[in-house]
């Protein structure tokens, strides 16, 4: 049994050290922060609210239920899941808002209404992403990433044209689709990907399939209790947590990783895992000549943006507002090109705007919302309270003309998390909110690599390596993550 340091207690972290702990090893996660769940933390108000911080689009299901499987657990054990009606809304302008359904075919019903042959057409794309999806899933998504063989399976080279892998996702969509409005829908998901629709590889129409077909969910209590759910599965494993707990330098011996210090305390270990950002493990707990990247490595990659985030309770219910909320109503290239070609605060920005207390009564008091507010911004921009601020009442305004009522004075609770607080709180590398970008030129085999190339028992896992950003592709990292290592450690 080897003794195991995994640095980090977000998604890929949990995930990474359940797998170890199942394994037979001793296994200790070291988390910076008070609270467990990275991005996913959660926290309560003294008058009544429960925010989620940072995910809050549930997609994916099968993933979830696929990671708790393998510890013989089911989701409905951990925690309730609620399909959303509507999906979610898209607003393009004032008293103009597709309400997105979950049944598909309502949803084809509603594109033909917009586009005369649409539906035919959605079918026919849904096909093809249905297509990617399986793939993906069950060939790709899975894989290491150490070299291009891996991925040269029966299944992926028999449909390899059919992947699209060196397309444009724009071009892909607009072959289906002429209306605005419905290639703004079919476009909005690989915002989450963090890069253009036009730099992105239609593959990645798979998340439509995602995002349209399989439904969009929600947890109960907020995604802290899938967090709940983990840490419950991680301890029966016996995995051992340590909360305040920030790892401050990695040692390394004959190009071993022997021990970690945390708080001033050395600690010896076998190996380490470090799900914290990928750049700050390396240019802050490794010495230079055992880094994988140099920072120049880094400055050259293109990142998914920052947000900004106000978290707000508010002391009456709000009419007219569903709980997910786009607001497309405002140019989507415009305000991409001000995160991913010129970086500057958006000057007609889109944001997104999340009431789960629409859905459940047990994130604000009775009688009130929980309301999150969104807006997508290049990382590395200077985040001052007066921005913050300008921003906010940009949003509040446009909510506020979008339900037809005062919302303003109602707020009983206000917080806010931008580009400063990603980094004081994830180290993150220039605030980004998602890890890298999904281009083609950082996919798959392109992406930093899971494995130290200069420590033999040092191990990367997150949304800065494979196989990307989001909460699913996090789950995956900590399993080939530690895959990878269990490779090393059991002959």
């Amino acid at each position: 049994m080897s003794k195991i340091a995994v640095i980090g207690a977000g998604y890929a972290g949990i995930s990474t050290a359940s797998y170890l702990a199942k394994a037979g090893h001793e296994v200790i996660v070291f988390e910076k922060n008070a609270t467990l769940g990275g991005r996913s933390r959660q926290f309560s108000t003294d008058n009544g609210y429960v925010f989620d911080m940072g995910p809050s689009w549930y997609w994916m299901p099968d993933i979830f239920e696929r990671y708790f499987s393998d510890f013989g657990v089911n989701v409905s054990d951990l925690y309730d899941l609620k399909l959303l009606s509507p999906s979610f809304d898209v607003v393009y302008g004032l008293k103009d808002t597709m309400h997105v359904p979950e049944n598909f075919q309502e949803l084809c019903d509603l594109f033909e209404s917009i586009e005369k042959g649409s539906a035919v057409q959605l079918k026919k794309f849904m096909e093809e992403a249905e297509f990617k999806y399986k793939i993906g899933v069950n060939e790709l998504i899975y894989k290491p990433a150490n070299s291009l063989t891996e991925f040269m399976t029966p299944e992926v080279m028999k449909g390899v044209i059919r992947l699209q892998v060196f397309s444009s996702f724009s071009k892909h969509v607009r072959k289906f689709f002429t209306h605005p409005k419905l290639i703004t829908l079919m476009e909005f998901p690989v915002l989450f990907l963090g890069a253009m629709p036009q730099d992105t590889p239609a593959l990645y129409s798979l998340m439509n399939y995602a995002g349209l077909k399989l439904g969009t969910w929600y947890p109960d209590g907020g995604f802290g209790k899938v967090i709940d759910g983990m840490v419950k599965v991680a301890e029966q494993v016996g995995v051992t947590f340590k909360v305040n707990s920030a790892v401050q330098a990695i040692n390394i011996e004959k190009s071993l990783a022997t021990s970690i210090t945390v708080n001033g305390e050395t600690i010896l270990f076998d190996a380490v895992v470090a799900s914290a950002d990928y750049h700050h493990v390396e240019d802050k707990l490794l010495p230079e000549t055992y880094r994988n990247y140099s920072s120049n490595y880094w400055a050259k990659k293109t990142f998914a943006p920052s947000s900004l985030i106000y978290y707000l309770g508010v002391n009456k219910r709000i009419k007219n507002l569903n709980h997910h909320t786009l607001f497309f109503d405002e140019d989507l290239t415009q305000h991409a090109k001000e995160i991913y070609k010129n970086p500057q605060w958006p000057s007609k920005p889109l944001f997104y705007a999340c009431c789960p207390s629409v859905t459940d009564s047990h994130v604000a008091p009775e009688g009130h919302e929980n309301l999150f507010l969104l807006m997508p911004l290049a990382p590395g921009l200077t985040d001052t309270e007066e921005m913050r601020e300008k921003y906010f009442m940009q949003m509040m305004q446009r909510l506020e003309k979008q339900v037809g009522e005062e919302i303003l004075p109602h707020i009983d609770y206000k917080k806010s998390f931008c580009v400063q607080d990603f980094i004081n709180d994830y180290n993150s590398y220039k605030g980004n909110a998602y890890g890298l970008a999904n281009t083609l030129a950082q996919t798959a085999i392109f992406k930093p690599k899971i494995r130290n190339k200069k420590v033999n028992n040092l191990f990367y896992t997150g949304q800065l390596t494979v196989p990307g950003p989001g909460v699913p592709p996090s789950l995956i990292s900590g399993k080939i993550a530690a895959n990878e290592l269990l490779k090393q450690l059991i002959p």
